[in-house]
C-alpha cells in the first residue's frame, strides 16, 4: 500500500507559479511512475503530467505543455509539479497518482493510487 499526501495547492492571479508536492510512503518510491491528474467542477478527471521511476522519461497534456514541469526526488520519495503561468482554466483540484511499472500513462485507471487532492484556483 501506498500513502500519497499532495500539499501546495491555493489561490494565486493569472500568470503566477505554484508548486505542488505528493509525499509518498508506505512502499518503496522508486517502484512507481508517478503521475498529475485534475478535475474541474463539472468536467471530467484529466491527464496532466506524469514521471517514471528514474525520473528519465515525462509525458504532458496538450494543455499545460510548455508551463507545467513535473520532477521527483526518490530521496525524499517526493513527486513535484511546478506550475508557470498560470490560467483560470487551469482552476481545479489537482491528484498526485502512482503506479507499478516502467513505463509513464495518461489514463487514470491504471494507476494503482491516489491522494485526496489538492486545489488550485487561478483567479483572472
Amino acid at each position: 500500500q501506498v500513502q500519497l499526501v499532495e500539499s501546495g495547492g491555493g489561490l494565486v492571479q493569472a500568470g503566477a507559479s505554484l508548486r505542488l508536492s505528493c509525499a509518498a510512503s508506505g512502499r518503496t518510491f522508486t517502484d512507481y511512475t508517478m503521475g498529475w491528474f485534475r478535475q474541474a467542477p463539472g468536467k471530467e478527471r484529466e491527464f496532466v503530467a506524469a514521471i517514471t521511476r528514474s525520473g528519465g522519461t515525462t509525458r504532458y497534456g496538450d494543455s499545460v505543455k510548455g508551463r507545467f514541469t513535473v520532477s521527483r526526488e526518490n530521496d525524499k520519495n517526493t513527486v513535484y509539479l511546478q506550475m508557470n503561468s498560470l490560467k483560470p482554466e487551469d482552476t481545479a483540484v489537482y491528484y498526485c497518482a502512482g503506479r507499478g511499472g516502467a513505463f509513464v500513462s495518461t489514463v487514470q485507471s491504471s494507476y494503482d493510487y491516489w491522494g485526496q487532492g489538492t486545489q488550485v484556483t487561478v483567479s483572472s
